[in-house]
């Protein structure tokens, strides 16, 4: 081993060193939500789990927000986020709303194609866009992956109104379409890069927050 190959050793960071950074912070806190969405997804309590997916995006999206606003981040601090923020939003936007439509369609093997098909069209999407990047520097090519947390909550406001197998398919379909647009080639923008977007989605946060904590009570 040459002096140099030393002293890049040396240099090399730990792994937890990175946690200290704020933005990655911000993406384990979604972590942490997702978690919760997911433990409650499979206890059958769906409005604690709307929150955590709603929550989930909030840290997704704060996380970017400081990111491009701290001063002095390395390019492997930069990196390093980037890929913490990737491996994330898999587990985010693909594998907790699989178990969400595997938990309301009570674990019925028909159930099992489309959450297959939601989590493969989520890791596809995310390895296009860890390749690619932004079409022209500005839009995603395909359905960014936050949206779909952020539509089904929404869709869920009305589970309420449908008996259990009725919602259950429109889940089901909502899922998958959601999926298709994933990964097909509509060019979206990117939301989370707009200030006043910010600002809607706390304040869609802070509403769907509301609305399901009531209905917990």
């Amino acid at each position: 081993m040459t002096s140099h190959e030393v002293k890049s050793q040396e240099l090399q960071p730990t792994i937890l060193s990175y946690v200290r950074d704020i933005p990655n912070l911000c993406s384990l806190a979604g972590l942490a939500c997702t978690i919760l969405a997911i433990y409650f997804s499979i206890l059958g309590v769906y409005h604690a789990a709307m929150i955590g997916m709603i929550w989930a995006v909030a840290f997704d999206w704060a996380d970017g927000l400081v990111a491009r606003r701290m001063k002095g981040r390395t390019g492997n601090d930069r990196a390093f986020g980037g890929q913490l923020d990737v491996l994330i939003d898999i587990v985010s936007y693909g594998v907790a709303p699989a178990i969400l439509l595997l938990s309301y369609g009570k674990f019925e093997p028909i159930f099992l194609v489309g959450a297959f098909l939601m989590l493969a069209a989520s890791a596809i999407r995310l390895s296009y866009f860890s390749v690619f990047g932004l079409a022209g520097g500005s839009k995603y090519t395909g359905l960014a992956l936050d949206n779909n947390s952020i539509i089904l909550v929404f869709i869920f406001l009305f589970e309420g109104i449908f008996s259990g197998g009725v919602f259950s398919v429109i889940l089901y379909v909502s899922g998958v379409g959601l999926a298709a647009l994933n990964v097909s080639q509509i060019k979206t923008p990117k939301l989370s890069g707009n200030i006043i977007n910010v600002y809607i989605l706390a304040i869609y946060t802070l509403g769907i927050t509301g609305i399901y904590g009531w209905k917990l009570l």
